[in-house]
């Protein structure tokens, strides 16, 4: 046989060990789909009983007594705060006396930034007392505050044009809301632009598109080499109300006063318990919200829901004497909203362990009444969530699947190949009351906590009690 001849044979044997390869990549996806439907179909039965035991049995109003209980006890748990750490000592207790296994603490470095006193004065055209909030990271005033004249502007763009006009002044942005992903931009960048121009502090329409006079909080960014200014959310009446004032041309002048402070970081722990798999116990399904909140409110909607049905999942299943094949782990975050602290530590911490984790959620958007599941997975993985949620959920009416999954303290895992799951809720009001003195227990519901915790529960142990994986 020649050299063409042997280099036509070879591609011949290289075509055909192809197809036989892709035909058998073919089969196996088939073969896992089907082996994965029957899964859901063997413990629909088991996750029905979940779903009663939630909503209509013993486990009627748990979540929602037991979050009442937490937020009446410790309210607003600020990260680098005694507070936030009583309060995670308190979770580790209860966990262990719920029976949940492996209860630990693991150690986070997190920042200590607090807020002290603070207020802002209008004081031309008129007096006028200014309802405000620093913003996080915010440096302070000198102790005799800064008393300045204003320019408004509505968006970065005008701000840029009357450059010239900013030196010296606070400036106030009075921008639309459109949607908190697009909005939030004024509040982490705010302080930075107005700098860069010459201001010496700013102040931030609160990034709500609904307000009772309520200034919300939230995290900002400085950014390297440029002047660190105070910086503050007051509410959308009065940011209207100087945005008004300058389209007339009246002189608007206000003193602002803050003491907020960048203390040394200090020491914190995410929050961990565990039902371990009787079959995969080193293989992990992962539900999880965060326990740190900001200084207002007494954070019960963010992210003390989430939290609360993250444990709730554990539980029941508890609760019920289930132990599915691989273990089922919640992670109750701290550090969050300083920057996603505790999620980015325990992914340092747990990434080498990566090929083991089979799915992580989180719920951080409201536990309003649950409609199914935000998802993030290869397509196989998809059409089977698709398929568990549609099977599993349609009782509760929460049988939808979507993509993305909208995460904040997981998001190197999903990116890294994991599997990710969020909670669709209907959260249209969310944005109502974040980050505000509004988060209050109020807004939470005690059937619609019930409701979420069942969807949470059914999809993380249904998911840990498969034969197989989720694909990545």
């Amino acid at each position: 046989m020649g050299a063409s001849q042997e280099m036509a044979a070879f591609w011949v044997l290289c075509c055909a060990l192809f197809t036989a390869v892709s035909s058998y990549s073919v089969l196996d996806e088939k073969l896992l789909f089907q082996r994965s439907l029957a899964e859901i179909a063997r413990v629909k039965s088991t996750t029905d009983h979940i779903i009663d035991f939630t909503v209509n049995g013993k486990g009627q109003n748990q979540t929602y007594k037991r979050l009442a209980e937490f937020v009446d006890k410790f309210g607003s748990r600020l990260t680098g705060s005694q507070n936030l750490e009583n309060a995670i000592d308190y979770m580790l207790n209860t966990l262990r006396s719920d029976g949940l296994e492996n209860v630990h603490g693991e150690p986070v470095t997190v920042p200590h930034w607090v807020r002290g006193e603070e207020s802002a004065e209008l004081l031309q055209p008129r007096s006028h007392p200014l309802a405000i909030l620093g913003l996080g990271y915010s440096v302070g005033t000198p102790p005799e505050g800064i008393t300045a004249q204003v320019l408004v502007v509505r968006s970065f763009d005008e701000l840029k044009a009357r450059a010239s006009e900013a030196k010296g002044k606070i400036v106030v942005y009075n921008e639309d809301f459109v949607s908190y992903g697009t909005t939030v931009a004024y509040r982490s960048n705010g302080a930075a632009e107005g700098a860069k121009v010459g201001a010496v502090a700013t102040l931030i329409r609160s990034v709500t598109p609904y307000s009772i006079y309520s200034p919300h909080t939230g995290m900002q960014d400085y950014q390297d080499g440029v002047p660190k200014i105070p910086t503050a959310c007051i509410t959308i009446e009065d940011a209207q109300m100087l945005w008004r004032m300058s389209q007339r041309g009246e002189k608007i002048v206000i003193k602002l006063t803050m003491g907020a402070k960048n203390l040394p970081p200090a020491q914190s722990r995410n929050t961990v318990a565990e039902i371990i798999g009787h079959k995969y116990p080193e293989q992990v399904v992962l539900v999880s919200g965060h326990l740190d909140s900001w200084d207002v409110g007494q954070g019960a909607m963010d992210d003390g829901g989430g939290a609360f049905i993250s444990w709730q999942a554990l539980s029941i299943i508890r609760q019920l004497g289930l132990r599915p094949k691989r273990t089922m782990r919640a992670v109750l975050w701290t550090g969050e909203e300083m920057g996603i602290i505790g999620g980015q530590s325990y992914w340092e911490r747990h990434k080498g362990n990566i090929t083991n984790f089979d799915l992580v959620m989180e719920s951080d958007i409201g536990t309003f009444t649950p409609l199914g599941i935000d998802f993030t997975g290869n397509d196989q993985a998809t059409k089977i969530m698709k398929h568990l949620v549609g099977t599993l959920l349609t009782s509760v009416n929460a049988s939808k699947l979507s993509s993305p999954a909208e995460v904040s303290d997981v998001p190197w895992w999903i990116e890294n190949g994991v599997p990710g799951g969020s909670l669709i809720n209907a959260n249209q009001d969310y944005f109502f009351y974040h980050h505000s003195n509004g988060d209050m227990m109020t807004v939470e519901d005690a059937h619609t906590l019930d409701l979420c915790s069942a969807v949470w529960a059914v999809v993380s142990y249904a998911v840990a009690d498969m034969e197989d994986m989720l694909p990545r």
